[in-house]
C-alpha cells in the first residue's frame, strides 16, 4: 500500500515527468501495439488477453502521449534517418503489428480524434483472409471452451511430439504447448492441428482487408510490413519471400508503391536477416527488444519498441494507472541498437 501511494504521488507531484523531460528528451520511444477491442465487440470473448487493450484504454493512453511526448510520424523518423532533419524533443511513435480488423474499426477512428499519426505493420498473406494465425486460434478456441490443453498434447504425443514435463491445463500451459508447435515444420504442426481445425474457427472475421489497409493509410496510419507469413525470420524456409516478397505485396494491396518499413514476427532476428533486410529495400526495421533508442544526430535503421499489458496499467478495482505506465516507460534503458549507418 506504501509503494503504492508512493508512486501515484511521484506521478501527480510532477517529479516523474521532470525525470522523464530531462533523462529522455533526445531519445525516440516507439510503442507497440497489437489488438484494440471494445468489450462489445464479439472478437473481444476470444482475444489473446495479453496482446489485446481495450478501446477506452487506448484513448487513455493517447492522452497520457499527447501529455509527456511528441508524437511523430514513421514520415519523421524516415526524414530524421534520410537528410538529418532533427525529430522533436521526446519523440514517440505508435505501432501496430500483425493487421488486424479490430485497428481499423477501433483504433482509427480514437487516433484521428486525437489526431495522431501511427505505423500499422500487416503480414502480407493474412490481408483479406478471415482467420488469424494458428496461436490465436488456438487462444480463441481454448477461451470459448473448444479445446482443452490435454487434447492438445494427447495430439503432440501421438505425432511423436510428447511435451515433458506435461503443462497444465490452463493459458499458460496452453502457452507452452503453443510455443512447442512453433518449433514444429509447417507440415508436421499441420498434422497435429488437423483434429481441431473446426474448434479453430469461430466463424468471425479477424483481419484487414485491402479496403480497410487503403482507408488506414489514408487516415493517417502508414502500412508497413511484417513479413509473409508470421513465421519468425531466421527459421524462415524462404527468407527472400518474408522480405522482398512480403514488402512488394503489401506495396501492391496498397497501390502506393512498396513500404520502407517493417516489423520482425516474434521480436527475431540475427544477422543474416539483418543484411537481408537492408537489402530488400527497407529503410527502417522494427524490433521488439524493449529499449528506448538514443537518437545522437539521427535516429538508428534499426529501433526497439516498448509494448506493455492491459493488466500492467490497470489495477485491480479497473482504473487507468497513469503512474504505472510512466515507471514502465520513463525508466526503460537506452540504447542504439545498431551502430552502423
Amino acid at each position: 500500500m506504501a509503494a503504492d501511494l508512493l508512486k501515484r504521488a511521484l506521478y501527480r507531484s510532477g517529479l516523474l515527468g521532470l525525470y522523464h523531460r530531462l533523462r529522455n528528451r533526445r531519445a525516440l520511444t516507439v510503442i507497440m501495439f497489437h489488438r484494440v477491442l471494445t468489450e462489445q465487440d464479439p472478437r473481444w470473448a476470444s482475444c489473446d488477453p495479453d496482446y489485446t487493450l481495450e478501446a477506452g484504454l487506448l484513448e487513455r493512453c493517447l492522452a497520457f502521449f499527447r501529455r509527456h511526448y511528441n508524437v511523430v510520424s514513421s514520415d519523421d523518423v524516415l526524414a530524421a534517418r534520410r537528410d538529418g532533419t532533427p525529430l522533436p524533443d521526446r519523440a514517440l511513435l505508435i505501432t501496430f503489428d500483425d493487421g488486424w480488423a479490430d485497428n481499423h474499426a477501433h483504433a482509427l477512428p480514437r487516433l484521428r480524434a486525437a489526431g495522431m499519426p501511427a505505423l500499422l505493420f500487416a503480414v502480407a498473406d493474412v490481408i483479406d483472409r478471415n482467420e488469424p494465425f494458428f496461436q490465436e486460434r488456438l487462444i480463441a478456441a481454448f477461451r470459448l471452451g473448444r479445446i482443452r490443453t490435454p487434447a492438445l498434447l494427447s495430439a503432440m504425443a501421438d505425432a511423436g511430439h510428447e511435451l515433458s514435463p506435461v503443462p497444465p491445463a490452463t493459458i499458460d500451459g496452453l502457452r507452452k504447448v503453443i510455443a512447442a508447435l512453433e518449433v514444429l515444420s509447417p507440415s508436421q504442426r499441420a498434422r497435429v492441428l488437423a483434429p481441431f481445425s473446426d474448434a479453430m474457427d469461430d466463424g468471425v472475421r479477424q483481419m484487414v482487408t485491402r479496403a480497410e489497409l487503403r482507408e488506414l493509410a489514408a487516415g493517417g496510419v502508414a502500412i508497413g510490413v511484417h513479413g509473409k507469413t508470421h513465421t519468425p525470420m531466421p527459421r524462415a524456409e524462404d527468407l527472400d519471400a518474408e522480405l522482398a516478397t512480403a514488402r512488394h505485396t503489401v506495396g501492391d494491396h496498397l497501390g502506393t508503391g512498396a513500404p520502407t518499413t517493417m516489423s520482425y514476427p516474434h521480436g527475431r532476428y540475427d544477422a543474416t536477416v539483418l543484411a537481408r533486410t537492408r537489402a530488400a529495400g527497407y529503410e527502417l526495421a522494427f524490433t521488439s527488444n524493449p529499449v528506448m533508442n538514443a537518437i545522437d544526430d539521427r535516429p538508428s535503421w534499426l529501433l526497439g519498441r516498448l509494448g506493455f499489458e492491459q493488466s500492467g496499467v490497470v489495477d485491480s478495482r479497473g482504473r487507468f494507472r497513469p503512474d504505472w505506465l510512466a515507471l514502465h516507460l520513463f525508466r526503460a534503458p537506452q540504447r542504439r541498437l545498431a551502430a552502423s549507418a
